[in-house]
């Protein structure tokens, strides 16, 4: 009697949980713009207005394109001029990552670097996507930032959530979800997943993000290529963030170093220096 009523039930405490989850609404700002990137022929001044409306915006902007990673040798002095220098899509990213901090709080001790390190982690990214040319950077960039905004989001729903997140970061073998997962019915991959959709980012991030520890979409020829990419990527950018910050090699490169190079088609010579060059690009900052 109970067999088809228990999946139900099941499916209709996640749904409430999902709920209770407080989901950051789309920033106005991030309305504009991507309304803006959807109009037939997206206009540089169009996009340049609606960062200056943010005087904050406008400088944070200019300091991210000038950046080693970002601007290379030349400087924009302007808005105007960032623009000119990145290209509509690649501020965009950078506008939607800012707009991402003033809207996700990160003030617990346990998240004290949280907006550094995912900050860093889309420099990564932008970086190895440039240096290999797969995807586009921007696309690469947004996803770097944002795989990871379902933790702040869970800390805030679910008191203990630090010690799970804590207790996943030390599993050598299975998925870093898996504990999220048994613990709360959820995961900071599903959760952060639906916050891009929810902030109209584009569906192959979302997918990757909600796959960035699932690596066996790496083998899988039905997952798309960006999505893929991107979760591959993402693997070597946490191996070179463990490194600048002077940590052990991380956990998920052992789950899934071999199958990203693979997957990348880098050899390990071929990968030393890449992340080698990778770091040295941060340390330039």
């Amino acid at each position: 009697m109970n067999t088809v009523a228990e999946p139900i039930q099941q499916v209709d405490q996640v749904d409430a949980l999902i709920k209770s989850i407080r989901i950051p609404p789309r920033p106005s700002l991030l309305a504009d713009m991507q309304r803006e990137l959807a109009s037939e022929d997206p206009s540089p001044e169009a996009i340049g207005k609606i960062v200056a409306s943010d005087v904050g915006m406008s400088g944070a902007l200019l300091k991210l394109a000038n950046s080693s990673i970002f601007g290379g040798r030349r400087k924009a002095k302007s808005v105007e001029q960032a623009i000119l220098f990145l290209g509509i899509n690649q501020v965009a990213a950078l506008m939607t990552g800012l707009l991402a901090r003033q809207a996700i709080p990160a003030n617990s001790a346990e998240l004290a670097s949280f907006w550094d390190i995912s900050s860093r982690r889309a420099q990564a990214m932008v970086f190895l996507s440039r240096r290999l040319r797969i995807g586009e950077p921007d696309v690469a960039h947004t996803f770097g930032l944002f795989c990871d905004t379902g933790v702040p989001l869970l800390m805030d729903r679910f008191p203990d959530y630090a010690a799970t997140y804590a207790a996943a970061s030390l599993e050598m073998l299975r998925p870093f979800t898996a504990l999220e997962d048994e613990r709360h019915n959820t995961s900071h991959a599903a959760v952060g997943c639906l916050l891009a959709r929810n902030w109209g980012l584009s569906g192959d991030v979302g997918w990757a993000i909600l796959h960035h520890h699932d690596f066996s979409v790496l083998d899988d020829a039905s997952t798309a290529s960006t999505v893929r990419s991107l979760v591959a990527l993402s693997v070597l950018a946490e191996s070179a963030l463990c490194s600048y910050q002077g940590q052990p090699e991380s956990l998920e490169w052992g789950k899934a170093g071999d199958a990203a190079c693979a997957y990348l088609g880098l050899s390990g010579e071929e990968t030393a220096e890449l992340l080698d060059e990778l770091l040295e690009a941060f340390h330039e900052e």
